[in-house]
Order: structure tokens, then C-alpha cells, then sequence
């Protein structure tokens, strides 16, 4: 499916067609804004807001926020808090604002959030739509899980997408890596080392299993050895594997099921292996900490030893 290029588009793409008549692109004072009185949202990171005010200073405000007029010639922030109030700290005299004539912004954002997952939106432009929601309307990951019928693991993966640097982004954005590529690489703390590997997945064609493979040994230090597999049963994607890769892939019982595999880390936020065939084998889920392992024991329905202890006489 072929999808619309850029990382720009934001709230405006996602607002329903039906309000479109009524709504206009405008820049306003930012005297003539005032704060959504309904904002959930109380705490905001001072850092953050300082970086994003250097940023506006330097660029402006490129992504509008959302407004709905009031009495006295005034307009109501329905969305864009956040940037909001970085332009009060970097001085900005006026900023761009879409205007929309609603009579509830609880609407809004219940057709906001209906709207995410039908706009023709890649995986990049996914994760930026959800993480502003996140951030515009003060919604947790389980209350936005909830009401776009995704699951919260999706969520948390997708969301992952926006740790990656701005080259990786790129070939997400274009679907020349796919998000679980993508995501196999946050392995890697070094962005260099990140395209170095990414362009070598693309170049040969790697399976999810083969760049995860990959990752950990570039998180080591060791990226420029080879995985044993490219495609999860041995060989390489885009190439001949040794006669003793093949027999390595095979002893070993690698995985024949990258899909499954996929499917699995997105529904549990982390990365899980397969190994075996579809006939016999073992999964291994990693976990980082011991906060990640009970939350992965609550989503698989496990009870702790400590809740079995309770149970005995």
C-alpha cells in the first residue's frame, strides 16, 4: 500500500472532514489564546518546554495548534498546551492556530482519536499522531488504547518508533525498514552505528530475528560479525549461506516463524524469539528489569509466587 511521504502532518489530518467548512487556518496573537480550562493535564517537564521554546525561536512554529472562538474575540486552546507554552517562553508575538467551531472539545478529541487509525498514516506519523494526543490531551496509554481498540503493547511499540534517530525515522516513514526492524535496532544507543546496521538489513534483506541478532552484538561491540541467519531458517535474505550455516541454522532449530515473532513483541512490548519449528520448540521473552517482568506476567495472566504463597494453608 503506497502512503503519503513527510512526518508533517499532525491534529489537521486527523480532524473528520465534517468540521472542515467551518474551520480555518489563522495566526493569532498569542494574547487572543487562552488555556483550555479542561485540561487534564497539570504537570509539564520545564526542560522539555524550554528545549521546545529554543527550537520555535529558531524554526517558529511549524505545526499549528488548536483553537475554538470564545467570547470577546478570544480563541479556547483545544490542543497544543505544550507548544503553547513554549511560545509564551520564546516570546513569539503570534503563532499559526486551526480554528474549529465546536461546542464540546470532548467531541473533538473522541473524533481525533477515532480518526488516528483510519487516516492513511505511516507508522511514523502513527506514532507522532498518538504521542501528541498523548501530550495535547493529557490521555494515558491505556485510556488511548481503549478508545482506538488498539492494545497498550501496540501502543508502547509504536510509540517506541520515535526513539529512533532522524535517518531511521526516514526509512521508516518510507518503508524501506519495516517497525520491526526498527525497533530491534533501539538495542543500539549510537545513532551512526544504528544506519551503519540499518543499511545492511536493507542492503540483504535481514529477517526481524537476523537484525535483532545483529543488534546485540552492535550493542556488544561486535556488530561486524554475521548473524547464522537472514531470513529465520538459516540463510542469508539476498544471498547464498554456507553449507555449515545451513547445517548450524538447522542443529539449532531457528526459527521458521518470523511473523509469529513479530506479532508476539508487538503484543508483549519487547523483543521474543521463536526457536524451533512450528512442530516443537521454546519461546524466549526478554525483560528488562523487575517492573518489566510483572507487567509482562499480568498481560500473559500469570500469577507471582507471592500471590501463590497467599493461597497456601
Amino acid at each position: 500500500m503506497s502512503r503519503q511521504g513527510g512526518l508533517g502532518r499532525g491534529l489537521d489530518a486527523l480532524i473528520p472532514t465534517a468540521t472542515e467548512g467551518r474551520s480555518g487556518l489563522l495566526t493569532l496573537r498569542l494574547g487572543a489564546i487562552v488555556p483550555n480550562r479542561r485540561q487534564p493535564r497539570e504537570d509539564f517537564d520545564e526542560q522539555g518546554l524550554e528545549e521546545l521554546a529554543q527550537s520555535l525561536r529558531q524554526l517558529g512554529m511549524l505545526q499549528p495548534v488548536l483553537v475554538r472562538p470564545v467570547e470577546d474575540g478570544k480563541y479556547e486552546l483545544i490542543a497544543g498546551e505544550r507548544r503553547y507554552r513554549a511560545a509564551q517562553i520564546a516570546g513569539l508575538e503570534e503563532i499559526p492556530a486551526l480554528v474549529r467551531a465546536t461546542d464540546d472539545s470532548d467531541l473533538l478529541t473522541e473524533a481525533l482519536v477515532e480518526n488516528i487509525h483510519r487516516v492513511d498514516l505511516n507508522p511514523l506519523e502513527e506514532a507522532a499522531g498518538m504521542q501528541q494526543l498523548l501530550d495535547d490531551f493529557g490521555l494515558t496509554h491505556d485510556e488511548l488504547a481503549d478508545r482506538i481498540g488498539k492494545s497498550r503493547p501496540s501502543i508502547t511499540n509504536t510509540l517506541r518508533l520515535l526513539s529512533l534517530g532522524p535517518e531511521l525515522q526516514k526509512r521508516v516513514a518510507t518503508g524501506a525498514l519495516r517497525p520491526g526492524h526498527a525497533r530491534a535496532l533501539l538495542a543500539i544507543k549510537d545513532e551512526n552505528e544504528q544506519e551503519r546496521i540499518a543499511q545492511r538489513v536493507v542492503a540483504e534483506g535481514l529477517s526481524v530475528r537476523a537484525t535483532e541478532e545483529l543488534a546485540r552484538k552492535g550493542a556488544a561491540g561486535s556488530a561486524r560479525t554475521k548473524p547464522d541467519s537472514g531470513d529465520g531458517t538459516g540463510e542469508r535474505s539476498g544471498g547464498r549461506g554456507s553449507d555449515e550455516a545451513n547445517r548450524r541454522g538447522g542443529s539449532r532449530g531457528r526459527s521458521s516463524l518470523p511473523h509469529l515473532e513479530e506479532a508476539l513483541s508487538d503484543a508483549l512490548a519487547t523483543q521474543v524469539r521463536i526457536e524451533g519449528s512450528a512442530d516443537r520448540g521454546r519461546i524466549v521473552v526478554d525483560y528488562a528489569g523487575s517492573e518489566d517482568l510483572e507487567r509482562l506476567l499480568a498481560i500473559l495472566g500469570a500469577r507471582t509466587g507471592e500471590e501463590l504463597g497467599h493461597e497456601q494453608p
